[in-house]
């Protein structure tokens, strides 16, 4: 008996998806709750899994399909033989297939080429299986502008010739995900009055309270204790005393929310995505450090669902992880401020009259000015600046 295999139910933000990897083809077997295909959506990858365990009987979709909700992508049967039976080819076909004993044999076939890990994740990523590519690289490798070019082939590009050369160039088309970022950052700015405002923050007590227990609190919880679970916890404290950085515009209505679901700006293999940690006012240092933990981990395998990345009233960007000493971040629309954290750098400041060396970290916070005034964004920073450079604050809830 044939099972239909369909592209799940989409959230209604999602009118379709892209198939970019068949994980078997045709005629092999696969068991249950195996994942057959990967479907691209603006903010996720979709994995569908084989409801049964079988043969793959047919693929009615191939990679580069766009789908929709419930749309056909494929058929399995149980059992271990396809319905559709593969006739064996014929010793004559075999010999018409043979490559000829002068054929140039420099490049291997694709289907055994190797391919290192990068080169994999490329062809994950763009959709290319490796009957799309031809090797190029030293003894039959598949190297990225295999990849690339075999891409730019399937979208109907044409691929710019292998060149020896140092004015090479590669084009290569956006994914979903990277399309839809440069869609929503052009929106927030065409769409917001963004300003940003600045402050510095001493990380001085936050870094000796950190290195003091970080073992403790490894032993005790099974995570390390980062800066974010700090900065997430102080900025839920200060959207309590600043309500219209936690509200978004929605016509011509301000919508103020009663909670605080901040998103965490996570860098992925695809592009930035920014999962939800919910109801933050009521989470633990410790339930902070392990969901972030947990979308780090999941963000690298594109694993995060739809409902982990929608929702958010506010966000934190570390653009400091990378070395950033300071920035001015985009809003994530519908949202109305972002704060950005950037690199901790030892400077010279002056506290009580005394020039002393400290660990300095400059906040920068983005603003949509048709609801944020200044005072409250300026006040807002002030708050952070605070709770971080007294963390009793954040500890005691005050």
């Amino acid at each position: 008996m044939a099972i239909e295999l369909k592209t799940p139910l989409l959230p209604e933000s999602v009118a379709d998806a892209t198939i970019v990897v068949w994980h078997k083809k045709a005629g092999e077997h696969v068991m249950q709750d195996e994942n057959l295909v990967d479907l691209e959506t603006d903010k996720v990858v979709l994995e569908v899994p084989a409801p049964i365990s079988g043969v793959l009987d047919e693929i009615v979709e191939d990679v580069g399909a766009v789908v929709t909700s419930g749309q056909l992508l494929g058929k399995l049967v149980e059992g271990d033989t396809p319905t559709q039976q593969i006739k064996a080819p014929s010793a004559e076909e075999l010999e018409a297939a043979a490559p000829a004993e002068t054929a140039d044999t420099t490049t291997t076939a694709a289907s055994s080429a190797a391919a290192s890990p990068s080169v994999r994740q490329a062809m994950y990523e763009k959709g290319v299986g490796k009957d799309k590519v031809s090797a190029s690289g030293e003894k039959g490798r598949i190297t990225h502008d295999d990849v690339d070019r075999a891409s730019m082939t399937s979208a109907g590009i044409p691929a710019l010739p292998i060149t020896q050369g140092m004015r090479e160039e590669r084009r290569v088309p956006m994914t979903r995900l990277r399309a839809r970022i440069a869609e929503r950052l052009l929106e927030s700015q065409q769409q917001s009055a963004i300003l940003t405002t600045f402050n510095e923050v001493d990380m001085s007590a936050v870094m000796s309270l950190r290195t003091k227990y970080k073992e403790q609190f490894q032993k005790t919880h099974g995570v390390k204790l980062g800066f974010m679970s700090f900065f997430a916890r102080a900025a839920a404290e200060a959207l309590k005393q600043y309500p219209e950085v936690n509200a978004s515009i929605e016509g011509d209505d301000i919508i103020y929310h009663g909670y605080y679901d901040i998103g965490v700006a996570v860098s992925s293999k695809r592009g930035l995505v920014v999962p939800i940690l919910r109801d933050v006012d009521g989470m633990s240092m410790a339930d902070i450090e392990k969901q972030i933990a947990d979308y780090g981990e999941r963000a690298q395998r594109s694993a995060l669902t739809m409902d982990e990345l929608t929702g958010g009233t506010f966000t934190l960007s570390n653009g400091g992880v990378f070395g950033s000493l300071l920035s001015t971040p985009i809003i994530n629309p519908p949202q109305s401020g972002i704060l950005g954290m950037h690199k901790i750098e030892k400077r010279a400041v002056v506290v009580d009259d005394e020039v002393v060396v400290r660990p300095m970290m400059y906040l920068a916070l983005s603003y949509d000015h048709r609801i944020i005034d200044g005072s409250q964004a300026v006040g807002f920073l002030v708050a952070i600046k605070n709770a971080i450079e007294e963390p009793a604050r954040i500890l005691l809830d005050m």
